[in-house]
């Protein structure tokens, strides 16, 4: 099975601070080619994704990185929160 779906799906922003569901490794990888930069953590997801999508790793640790890339960029979709503040604008208080 080629999509490889997440147990969980992982919620991150994009755009103008929409929120964008990923449900699969493929999601995941096709987010990080997407993904304008080249940090570690960029490079990291992409290895767990393309490792899971070989079947070295399973799905979950795949999840788990793209998570920590998420998390690191501000992106990640947590409950309650707010999409990250755009450059040149202040954080937003609720």
């Amino acid at each position: 099975m080629l999509a490889k779906p997440f147990e969980k799906p992982v919620r991150v922003w994009v755009g103008l601070g929409f929120p964008r569901q990923i449900n699969t490794v493929v999601d995941a990888y096709q987010f990080l080619l997407g993904w304008c930069g080249n940090s570690p953590e960029q490079k990291a997801a992409m290895r767990a994704c393309k490792a899971a999508l070989a079947g070295d790793v399973d799905a979950g640790t795949a999840r788990g990185v793209f998570v920590a890339f998420a998390r690191r960029k501000s992106i990640l979709v947590e409950d309650g929160t707010m999409p990250p503040p755009m450059a040149g604008e202040s954080p937003r208080h609720v």
